[in-house]
This record gives C-alpha cells, structure tokens and sequence, in this order.
C-alpha cells in the first residue's frame, strides 16, 4: 500500500528585513525561534533571493514558477490577467485540498479563482475590516484592535495622513482599504487581535477540523502574514525583548550614493525625501532609527510567534511527519540601508533581494542542513509539486528544491538571476545575476553595478569601473546574457511604459493611494 501524499504548509511573511540585520550587522539577534526551529527541523538555504525586489511580481513568480517577464505581472498593481496556470490548479487536479488564508496581492481576482478555500480579498486588503476578522474578535471575547501611532511618515497635517486618519499620539484603527500605513505604534489591545494572530488561529481552526473530520484527501494550507510589512503595531511584550541603544549603525546607513545609480536615491516617505529624492545626510539622527529599528525587529518575532502557533498545531495532531512545511518572504526591505531608506523600491541591493527560506519534510529532508546553494522563488512552486508527486505540464523558470536538500550531491546552478522593471510609476528596468562571489546588476539607461560580496557584503564599493576588475565583469555580463536567453528574457521598454500608463489610469479611477 503506498504511502498517503504529504500535506504542504506554506508560510509566506512579506516585506522582511533579513540580509544584513541583527547579528550580521553586529546588532542584537532578531528573534525567530519559530523560524529557527523549523529551520532545524530540515534545511535553511542561506542564500534564498527573490524573482523581483516588489509584492506582486514576486508573489506571482511563487506560484507560477516564472520570472515576471514570463508570467506578466511585472510591477506592483500590473493588473496582468492570470494566463499561466498556477500549482494551486495543480495540487487541486491531483487531489489536494488548497485553503489560502492571507494577502493575495498577486494581480486581479484573488486565491478563490485559483480552487482554494481561506480567507481571501482582491488586492492589497486589510483584515480588521473584514467580517471574518469581526466574528473571531467575538469568537474569542477580544477587543477590537485599537493602536497608539508613535511615528509616522508623512507629512503630520498633508494629504496621505489626513486620508488615513492618521496623527501622532493618537488612537487609531485601520479602517481604509488597505492596511499598508506607513506608521508604527504601540497595540493598546492584545497580540490576539493582530493580523497574524487571526491569520494562524483560524488555519489552525481548519487543521483541527480537517484531523477531526476524518479527512483522508491531502491538503495544501497557505497562509500570507500582512507583516512585518510596515506599519510596525507591535505589543509591549515584543518591544521589551530589545534595546535601541544596542543597535549599532547600520553598516550603509551614512552612504552617500555617488557611486550609485540615481534608482537608490528615490524615496518617497517624510521626512526623508525632496522632490522623492533621498536627503544626504540623512534627516534622523541614527538615535531615531534605532528607536524605528526597534518596531521593525519586534514586529519579526510577533509574527514568528503567530506562525509558531501553526507549527504547534501540527505536532498537537500528529501531522508533522508527512506535512512539508516552507517558511519564507516575498522580498526584503531596505530599512536603514543605502543612505537611510523607509521602504523598498526598484532597485536591488542584497537588503531588498535576499529572503529567509526554510523547509521541513522529515520523511525526505535530514534535519540540520545549512545550503548555501543559489535558490529563488521561481523555485517554490515546482518543489511543492514535486512532493505532491506531479508538475507542470509546460516549462517553467524554476526547478525542485527537493533533490538539493536530500542530502546527496547534485548538479546545481551557479549563478542566478533577479529582475526588476520599476515601482510606483518610475520606471527603471534592472536585470542582476548573482553568483557564489560576485554581483553584478545591468540598469538600463543608468549607471550598472559590481560587487564583490565576500569582501562587500554590504555593496559600499562599485567596481564598475575599476580595471582590473574588467574579466570578472566581462563574465558576469556573460552570464547575465545566459540567464535572459534561456528564460527568454526580451521584454521592451516600450511595452512597459505602456503597461505602467495604465496602472496610473486604473490607480485614478479606483482612488487608490500611490
């Protein structure tokens, strides 16, 4: 008799400082335990990088896996219709039950069109709006959530903080369309009435009555934290695990970009920018970002707490051995990088590329393993499929992580491949390839980069233009043109700003924030 298919738990966090912060950069270790404990369990690819530095595309590419260029969403709000079939159709062809319970934000429709069951809105979203969110509030006698914004990053009397209802040393609650302020703040309500809270205990209710039931099909259980995507609403008990004072500067905090492309200096949060330009030196004193820093590493482990809750309902009812379970981000964040940015944009420094990846299946991956191996997120969905025992039945970008983590030597790649084409409506096409050593980063119209890792892990010096590092260029640039002929990278400037011409209409037309 053959072994009943493994149930799959995919965790997606997004938007999360990873490279570089905490103990790398000499600071205090960012609390994972949960993460760390999974980790163990399997394997954690060290080198994990995304398809594209932005939610959507990035998001696609997780369930497509293709890079944006091939999938089509490929800019945040691309609206792109979804003419690549996804591994959701695929696990449900095959007999799996899919439950996605989380931000979509992966282009139009939402996780219901593509045969899942969960929580789902179109879009961005926010949860404490919904029905659903309002029936656990009662389910577990808690209050609705209520915050005390310590800091924001807008203008205090302009356009975007009046929209939002937002003040400083104010009460608020989210109540527009989107939970996406750019804000932090202290939760005045329990860690239960966070979105991650919600998020776990509610898969968690669906595990439980899957084992109850008597279930025998196998399941595929997704769920997509809105965090530690700003804003940062965090409860005291996770701020008190860490002290601004001891966080040291973050190592490209005071760079001043001359030797950058002039994608690094757009930044759009206050007081930061002028004219969406980043201001040298930096408006906050570092004390200042120590204090932001706090909220952002709190937030990391109160959603590692959050998701934690899932992986105790797996050992509670007996499903950890034959359940894979994979951990990681969409993309990363460039807070504190690069001259002292708020958010991420186009462009792709190690801060806003690299993402956490860890995977547990006990019945195929030894425990343990650290793969410094090159990954990528076009790689997620066929490693799902592969443990589901089928695949796509087209050619895709990306290829099983399975055989990588058995713990036997195989043939792998070495070097890989990110692309970007632009945020919000600045367009800026990019194209970077990445190998054990080096990096080297194409931007169309615009000054290219080259980064010796192992010396520069933090990309402080460009050796664009140094000779002698001319052979090691001409190969990057090789490979480079590898990458983009075998994934028939050959998409046109034009056919991108025509795309983003009609996000703006579309944008416009909704009244959506930009």
């Amino acid at each position: 008799m053959s072994r009943k298919k493994p149930n799959i738990i995919f965790l997606v966090n997004d938007h999360q400082a990873f490279y570089g912060h905490g103990e790398m950069a000499g600071g205090p270790k960012i609390q994972r335990p949960n993460y760390e404990r999974l980790a163990k369990g399997g394997a954690e690819f060290l080198r994990t990088y995304t398809s594209c530095p932005l939610c959507c595309p990035s998001r696609r590419s997780m369930l497509t896996g293709l890079f944006p260029h091939n999938h089509g969403e490929i800019k945040n709000l691309t609206y792109h219709p979804f003419d690549k079939i996804t591994y959701l159709e695929i696990l449900s062809k095959n007999g799996y039950k899919n439950y996605f319970y989380g931000k979509w934000h992966a282009g139009p429709g939402t996780a219901y069109d593509h045969k899942c069951e969960g929580f789902n809105y179109r879009g961005y979203g926010n949860p404490y709006t919904k029905p659903e969110y309002k029936k656990y509030l009662k389910k577990y006698n808690l209050p609705p959530f209520q915050v005390h914004i310590e800091r924001i990053f807008y203008k205090p009397n302009g356009f975007i903080a009046r929209l939002y209802g937002i003040k400083v040393n104010k009460p608020f609650r989210p109540k527009r369309r989107w939970n996406n302020e750019h804000a932090m703040g202290i939760m005045k309500t329990p860690k239960e009435t966070h979105e991650s809270f919600f998020l776990a205990k509610i898969a968690c209710e669906k595990l439980r009555e899957l084992v109850n039931s008597g279930n025998q099909k196998p399941f595929h259980l997704r769920v997509d934290f809105w965090g530690p995507h700003q804003p940062y609403y965090i409860t005291p008990e996770f701020l008190d695990m860490y002290e601004a004072s001891k966080i040291p500067e973050y190592p490209s905090f005071n760079e001043n970009l001359r030797h950058k492309p002039k994608i690094y200096k757009t930044e759009f949060n206050y007081p930061l920018n002028k004219k969406h330009e980043l201001i040298y030196p930096n408006p906050l004193p570092w004390s200042e970002w120590q204090k932001i820093l706090v909220f952002n590493y709190a937030h990391q482990t109160m959603i590692d707490q959050a998701g934690g809750l899932i992986l105790d309902a797996l050992d509670e009812l007996d499903l950890t051995d034959n359940t894979l379970v994979m951990w990681t981000a969409d993309h990363g964040d460039a807070i504190a990088s690069h001259g002292g940015h708020f958010d991420k944009h186009s462009y792709m420094p190690e801060e806003v590329i690299r993402i956490p990846l860890a995977i547990r299946y006990p019945v195929e991956i030894p425990p343990g393993q650290k793969i410094e191996n090159l990954v990528s997120n076009i790689d997620f969905a066929p490693t799902i499929l592969d443990v589901a025992e089928t695949s796509f039945e087209k050619k895709i970008d990306g290829q099983s992580l399975i055989p990588l983590c058995s713990g036997n030597e195989i043939d792998w790649r070495d070097d890989l491949m990110i692309e970007t084409h632009g945020h919000h409506f600045r367009l800026h096409i990019g194209r970077s390839i990445v190998t054990k050593r080096y990096k080297y980063i194409w931007n169309d119209r615009d000054m290219d980069e080259l980064y010796d890792l192992d010396e520069d892990p933090y990309e402080l010096n460009n050796l664009i233009y140094k000779s002698e590092y001319s052979e090691i260029l001409g190969n990057m640039k090789m490979r480079l043109a590898d990458w983009r002929r075998k994934v028939g990278d050959s998409v046109k400037r034009d056919m991108i700003k025509k795309k983003m011409l009609g996000i703006t209409h579309r944008l416009r037309a909704k009244n959506i924030p930009k």
